[in-house]
């Protein structure tokens, strides 16, 4: 018999692989999970449900992985050299989404392996590639395999020899499975046994284990996830945060077998969670090396490098007594997800609230799904946009993350952020995707044929343009075959303003936007006719503007309410008419000058909820 390494602990680490699974959405990752999980008997059949690792109402609602879910497996390979022995497997089930390519990034330092996971009916896309890029940077061994072989569509010959073309491999070296019907799934365990080197460790060097990610729990604390590189961690020892400095006592270790086990330790190699009772969401950071606290480690590990925020929006409570509730919420939040940044921020129209920083729209979109939903709040998200860096007349700069902070006067340049941007898209919707990155002001850099009927093209945009309805316009216009991917590639200078919306002469800074000067009119126009329908009238004519400094470039007016003063005139001299609306005029005129126009709070939730969520699909099959 052999011995049960899935529960016991200190497991010699030639015994170990840990690796992850990558691929672009859609391709099914969660799906070949749960066969794993099945097939290695880590979950009991009559607790089996699908996507079993995506814990998130939000998760299981979209059909997307939102967070990296790591899974300690036991499995006795058929073949290879280690045939016979049990092995065990650590997975993590990574997101597939471009907003979420923080949380692969985090997953794969924890890893020596990771499969490459490649639709056998849609071939390459681009955020497989962006993701095997991340692997290969860091010599992950990759095994690159082909999914969904039952599809009536799939084709996966095709597919093979554009992977192999990639990656440098022989087509039949590209193992091909169903993550639904399961074949082929109990080969890929095996390959991975044989393939994925060990971890490599000194068991008798003092601890150092990487934090990549952690959770909070409101009974236990800070719940933190860790990879051991070094030594060996055990309960009741107290241990030290490298960066923060804080010390602790470890009330508690355990291994994910799918759900939290206690153990007696971890080891080199391992991957498992551990409980210090923290509460203080702040001291356990992501990417933070755990060391012994007397006689520990002097080196930290390399950890991860910060993830900078590409999209800002405004999130305002919509109860103003709601704001520390808020800013308890985002604290908590922020624990869970090491890309959220914010910092607070107060507007005269919609009170106190948080400036907060995302990777993307969707990123944006979920996080505030979850405030609302685990913590019962009910939010104004205003209008999202890009941070510029603004060199005024006088020579200052200014980091302009918001338009309220939008320096006055002329401005000597201007600078925007622009992304490096991959599409993919069968041949026959080339021309039509150019024709969008161009109304977009992308630049093109280049375009390959990955095959005969898929084509690559690499441009350079301005985020602002993507950040709005780019993806939804590229997947109507090529019928939702197109993939895209984007990262950073700098700043540039453009002619760029600010459009101040105006009611009554004042500015309400809830609506202003930085737009290209190309695009402001639009802005203008869609922003008074959309304000005109949401403003009740009222006793006086409001005009609604749209202006650039004092240049006014749209208008509406929102009519008063009149009440009928001829009602009980009948008959009669037309100047007595004429003198009860001219008085009722004044009345107008005076009430105008005094009144202020009132925007209920509803016109403010439906002007700002601009309808931008990047990608809503992501159902697994």
């Amino acid at each position: 018999m052999t011995k049960n390494f899935a529960k016991d602990t200190f497991t010699s680490p030639a015994h170990i692989r840990n690796f992850s699974i990558i691929a672009h959405i859609d391709h099914g990752k969660s799906t070949l999970a749960d066969r794993m999980l099945q097939l290695t008997g880590a979950v009991d059949e009559r607790l089996m449900r699908a996507q079993y690792l995506d814990r998130m109402d939000i998760e299981r609602e979209r059909g997307i992985t939102i967070k990296a879910q790591n899974v300690r497996l036991p499995w006795v390979p058929k073949t290879g050299a280690v045939a016979g022995e049990e092995i065990v497997l650590h997975m993590i089930d990574t997101p597939g989404h471009v907003d979420f390519t923080y949380e692969v990034s985090r997953a794969l330092e924890a890893c020596e392996g990771a499969v490459l996971l490649v639709d056998a009916a849609q071939g390459i896309e681009a955020q497989t590639l962006a993701n095997l890029y991340l692997a290969m940077e860091k010599d992950l061994e990759i095994i690159p395999v082909l999914n969904k072989i039952d599809l009536p569509a799939a084709d996966p010959d095709r597919f093979a020899l554009e992977i192999a073309q990639i990656i440098g491999c022989e087509p039949e070296e590209v193992l091909r499975v169903s993550g639904k019907t399961g074949e082929g799934v109990s080969q890929l365990l095996d390959k991975l046994c044989e393939v994925v080197p060990p971890p490599v460790g000194d068991a008798d060097a003092p601890p150092r284990a990487l934090i990549f990610d952690s959770v909070y729990d409101t009974y236990r604390g800070v719940v933190t996830y860790v990879r051991v590189f070094d030594g060996k961690l055990t309960p009741r020892t107290k241990v030290t945060m490298m960066s923060t400095g804080a010390n602790y006592e470890l009330q508690e270790i355990g291994i994910i077998s799918p759900e939290p086990e206690a153990c007696e330790g971890l080891g080199v190699g391992e991957v498992g969670y551990l409980i210090t009772g923290v509460k203080d969401v702040r001291q356990s950071k992501v990417g933070d090396t755990v060391t012994l606290a007397n006689g520990g480690a002097e080196d930290p590990l390399a950890g991860y490098q910060e993830p900078s925020p590409m999209v800002f929006s405004g999130l305002y409570p919509i109860d103003g007594s709601d704001y520390p509730v808020l800013r308890d919420a985002l604290d908590k939040l922020q624990l869970n997800d090491a890309a959220l940044a914010y910092e607070p921020e107060t507007s005269v129209a919609l009170g106190f609230g948080f400036r907060c920083g995302f990777l993307g729209l969707l990123h944006m979109e979920i996080t505030r799904d979850r405030l609302q939903r685990e913590f019962g709040l009910d939010l104004i998200s205003t209008a999202p946009n890009v941070v510029y860096r603004v060199i005024a007349e006088d020579g200052e700069e200014y980091n302009v993350t918001n338009p309220s902070v939008w320096p006055e006067g002329k401005n000597r340049e201007v600078y925007e952020p622009i992304v490096k941007t991959t599409i993919i898209v069968p041949s026959e919707f080339v021309g039509t995707t150019m024709e969008l990155c161009q109304s977009k002001r992308g630049d093109m850099q280049g375009m390959d044929y990955l095959s005969e009927t898929r084509v690559e093209l690499r441009y350079i945009m301005p985020l602002g343009e993507i950040i709005f309805d780019f993806f939804d316009s590229l997947k109507s216009r090529t019928r939702g075959y197109a993939s895209l991917q984007y990262e950073e590639a700098g700043e540039q200078i453009s002619d760029l303003v600010k459009v101040d919306i105006l009611l009554q002469g004042e500015a309400v800074d809830a609506f202003s936007a930085i737009v290209h000067r190309d695009h402001a009119q639009h802005y203008g126009n869609k922003m008074t006719v959309k304000l005109k329908e949401l403003i009740p009238r009222q006793q006086y004519e409001v005009p609604i503007q749209a202006a650039i400094g004092s240049k006014i470039i749209s208008r509406e007016n929102i009519r008063a309410i009149r009440k009928d003063v001829l009602s009980k005139c009948y008959g009669g001299d037309i100047s007595r008419k004429r003198k009860l609306l001219e008085k009722q005029k004044e009345g107008k005129k005076r009430m105008k000058s005094i009144g202020r126009v009132d925007v209920p709070q509803e016109a403010f939730v439906a002007a700002l909820s601009a309808d931008t969520s990047a990608d809503k699909g992501d159902k697994k099959k």
